[in-house]
């Protein structure tokens, strides 16, 4: 059985993190997917909208997804270690640094990093900039 890991923040989940999480399940027999933590996130981003409890429990209920747990870093390496998983799935809006970093543990225990494309146009921040801009012209 191959196992993937992958790992989101799905702070106001969207088209292009189910696609993101479809395309991973293609990779692998069973799909366990890291949601960061509030204080992950802010590692790297703003705190998300959503709290933590409430994007873990939309991830969970994604059809394609196995399991979901918690993933206490930006990075995925401490949650790689421990799982071991057969396959990374990154996405391709990490930095070159961070993907090099997760082929290199990747390779130490045998799997390999699989990166997949990102989704655009979407994102949280631009859904979020979107509403805010919708806002403002409605409110004129």
């Amino acid at each position: 059985m191959k196992i993937g890991y992958t790992y989101v923040v799905a702070d106001i989940f969207h088209f292009g993190h189910l696609r993101y999480l479809q395309r991973g399940k293609k990779l692998c027999d069973k799909l366990i997917v890291g949601v960061l933590t509030d204080e992950a996130t802010m590692e790297k981003k703003q705190k998300p909208t959503i709290s933590y409890k409430e994007r873990l429990e939309v991830v969970k209920s994604i059809k394609c997804v196995d399991r979901a747990i918690i993933q206490k870093t930006y990075s995925p390496i401490p949650n790689v270690k421990k799982l071991k998983p057969d396959i990374l799935i990154e996405s391709a809006s990490h930095t070159k640094e961070a993907i090099k970093e997760a082929k290199e543990t990747m390779e130490k225990i045998g799997g390999k990093v699989k990166v997949l494309s990102y989704y655009n146009p979407q994102s949280s921040t631009s859904i979020k900039l979107k509403i805010l801009n919708e806002y403002k012209r409605n409110k004129k």
